[in-house]
């Protein structure tokens, strides 16, 4: 039985807040709504706020009686989301809300993305703050802006402007684990020229469409070999080269570089006659592709369909130069690690295709463990697109967070969630970029954990959040905070 009424579950504070959330649009850097909803909120509980030269909120409560000298505590969550709707949604998401819904066990969104990658944990923050039952030290709240595209504030975000010693970030995403560190990463640009040549006479156009796949987010499901539709298109647009006279107007794939793509196509022209041989390949790739990826992504779609004729296509050589750089661009799990074999050290992800009028523009990022795994992926990926004759830029390089086996914090939190559940969390490492790498540059002697609720299908419109979860994610925040300890003089 499904259900829109959201503000009914429990911990109510915390939904009420999501909720909220939700009406307000919050993409990657449109985030200035929601971050002047909240300014009004806490300033009308009377709570101290503070907008620094990036647009980070700090939002100040005084300690609970009697609990003055327990250290500060920093809760941690970044601002915006994820934009991501399925093909048949009509969604602005600088305008739009998102339309969250209760199915079953989980809350979902109606055809996009919900938001719960960080919205829950932004709730959690709020309801902290608005909830004078709950215990706690001197507290800060740090809303980060720009988190999902760039990192933006947390790479702003200047010394000195916090007091806590402990941070709490709570842009994990699994109940019954606790993070204690995070890969670093990198974004790479490749941009080709884009040598025009005009359509010939006898050519009519075809579009080929790559749908109905999963997608995901390019850290937490990249080991799970779910199909790219950009690599698809890639192996595709090499087959479909050794027809005769197949020629290539526009590829485009994608939409996020953090995403893995769910969707991509290629506009060809071509002479009436190689029609039924080019439907022959796609109908061939298809089934192919359905046992390949059975049980991973069971909807994969390929077709074909009449196009308006455009005004150029790709030069012969370029068409074989992208064709051959995307097909050889890396992409998924590069290595494992060592130390932790379960735990993903290195991976890439071939995020978006973007044929523009002078350039394609191709975008990748790139993620590692340790600093040394990241720069050689990058370099491979370089060489690729140079010897296809594209420049290629690199930006917004962040560091990993590395583990910390001494965190008293974390130890504090093992022994809560056990005292709660009965049960021994899992510490883990996350193959994604959280933004506690960037803080300990900033702020060393923090001692910093991790944690949120089940969130799955993040970066994609299949995005749910476990409802119970975010009641015992709520309940450990709550214990977690009460149990602080005092200050050392």
């Amino acid at each position: 039985m499904m259900s829109t009424s959201i503000r009914t579950l429990s911990p109510s504070l915390l939904w009420q807040f999501f909720d909220t959330i939700c009406s307000i649009p919050h993409p990657s850097g449109h985030e200035a709504a929601l971050r002047q909803w909240i300014t009004d909120w806490a300033q009308a509980q009377g709570l101290t706020v503070i907008q620094d030269t990036i647009g980070n909120l700090i939002i100040r409560k005084a300690a609970m009686p009697g609990m003055e000298s327990r250290k500060g505590v920093i809760l941690q969550a970044h601002l915006d989301m994820v934009p991501q709707a399925n093909a048949q949604t009509a969604h602005d998401f600088t305008k739009d809300p998102i339309q969250p819904y209760i199915d079953g066990d989980w809350v979902r969104a109606r055809g996009t993305t919900l938001g719960a990658d960080n919205g829950i944990g932004l709730s959690a923050c709020l309801a902290i703050l608005a909830d004078n039952k709950v215990q706690h030290g001197p507290l800060e709240v740090l809303l980060t802006v720009d988190e999902e595209t760039g990192m933006t504030g947390a790479f702003g975000l200047a010394p000195g402007l916090l007091q806590g010693e402990i941070l709490l970030n709570t842009d994990s995403e699994q109940d019954g684990d606790v993070y204690m560190g995070c890969a670093g990463g990198v974004d790479a640009t490749a941009i080709l020229l884009y040598h025009a040549e005009p359509v010939p006479l006898n050519h009519q156009a075809v579009r080929l469409s790559i749908t109905g796949l999963r997608g995901g987010h390019s850290g937490i499901n990249i080991h799970q070999n779910r199909a790219s539709a950009n690599k698809l298109l890639a192996e595709l647009l090499v087959e479909i080269e050794s027809l005769a006279e197949v020629r290539l107007s526009e590829v485009n794939g994608g939409t996020l570089r953090n995403a893995i793509a769910r969707e991509a196509s290629a506009l060809f022209t071509l002479p009436s006659e190689a029609l039924s041989t080019l439907r022959q390949l796609i109908e061939r790739q298809h089934l192919l592709y359905q046992a390949e990826f059975k049980g991973v992504d069971d909807f994969i779609c390929l077709a074909l369909s009449p196009a308006d004729l455009p005004h150029r296509i790709m030069s012969t050589d370029l068409q074989h130069r992208l064709s051959a750089a995307l097909l050889a661009c890396p992409h998924g799990v590069m290595a494992m690690s060592r130390d932790m074999p379960s735990v993903v050290q290195s991976s890439t992800n071939l995020g978006v295709i973007d044929t523009q009028a002078e350039h394609i523009h191709v975008q990748c990022l790139i993620r590692s463990l340790h600093d040394v795994g990241r720069d050689k992926i990058a370099a491979t990926t370089a060489a690729v697109f140079r010897l296809a004759g594209a420049q290629c830029q690199f930006s917004g390089a962040y560091p990993g967070w590395q583990p910390d086996p001494d965190s008293a914090i974390m130890q504090l939190l093992l022994q809560s969630h056990q005292q709660l559940f009965g049960v021994l969390p899992q510490v883990k490492v996350i193959h994604a970029g959280l933004e506690c790498g960037l803080f300990k540059n900033i702020y060393p002697h923090w001692d910093m954990v991790s944690f949120g609720p089940t969130i799955q299908g993040a970066h994609s419109p299949d995005e749910r959040v476990h409802i119970d979860a975010v009641a015992r994610f709520w309940q450990l925040l709550v214990n977690v905070l009460k149990q602080i300890p005092e200050t050392k003089l």
